[in-house]
């Protein structure tokens, strides 16, 4: 079975498609499947190798054969490879943020980096930071947690911060008039990355931007965990190029 994909719940904004058909010469399908649909699909494992998104990334851990060491150690997995019905899960959204780090010259190493927000997207990224083995990682939210400080004690305490990554969907279209916080209390600040895409440039990049902050999207980090995903898929490797140039394409057509 020959197909290749994308699964979960809501994909009508997905990128996916155009992104692997650009990287890959295969049809690449989006499956959007409802909680009822999900395991069947899963038993029947009808497919060559596939992506998972939100809300699956955990869901399909006990369906697989085996799993990456990265992709356990985040506990999430983003990508399925159908070797011979065994099934093995890995996790390129690792990979493709490290990438965007690397790319935009945005250094981690001994600096202090406030993680906005702890849904599913935060647990590659959080993995990703500290391997870069920063000085300190504090993740923050709307609201107390265990392991988790409010945006109000952030700005009161970690104001010395460097680098800003939001994981959370706020800002995202539509609520394009919405932003996770404000950096004006952040003068030591050199980078904000935001995971969003749509819109490309969110408010909490165009406050980053007016203060002449290294300020990036996600877009770069979903062109690379798909270019990794299709080395995986086929056991091929792809150059670094192709993900700025995939990236390009979008960033006009959006």
């Amino acid at each position: 079975m020959n197909r290749y994909g994308l699964i979960g719940e809501k994909l009508g904004h997905s990128y996916s498609k155009i992104i692997h058909e650009q990287l890959a010469d295969y049809t690449y399908d989006l499956i959007p499947l409802s909680k009822e649909e999900f395991a069947p699909f899963m038993e029947k494992h009808e497919f060559a190798s596939i992506n998972v998104t939100i809300p699956y990334k955990q869901d399909v851990i006990p369906y697989l054969d085996e799993i990456s060491e990265a992709a356990q150690a985040i506990g999430a997995v983003n990508c399925i490879v159908n070797r011979n019905g065994r099934l093995c899960g890995h996790n390129t959204d690792y990979a493709g943020f490290l990438y965007t780090l690397r790319n935009n010259n945005i250094k981690i190493t001994g600096k202090k980096v406030l993680v906005l927000g702890n849904g599913g997207a935060a647990k590659a990224i959080v993995a990703a930071l500290n391997s870069l083995d920063p000085k300190e990682l504090i993740t923050v939210k709307y609201k107390e947690e265990p392991g988790v400080i409010t945006y109000e004690q952030a700005a009161r305490m970690h104001a010395d911060a460097s680098v800003i990554v939001n994981t959370s969907p706020v800002g995202m279209y539509p609520n394009v008039d919405a932003s996770p916080m404000d950096i004006a209390p952040y003068e030591a600040l050199t980078a904000v990355v935001d995971l969003i895409y749509n819109p490309t440039t969110t408010k909490l990049l165009a406050q980053a931007k007016d203060r002449g902050i290294t300020a990036v999207n996600g877009l770069e980090m979903l062109v690379a965990q798909a270019k990794y995903a299709v080395e995986l898929f086929l056991n091929t490797e792809i150059p670094d190029k192709r993900i700025e140039d995939v990236t390009l394409l979008l960033s006009r057509r959006t």
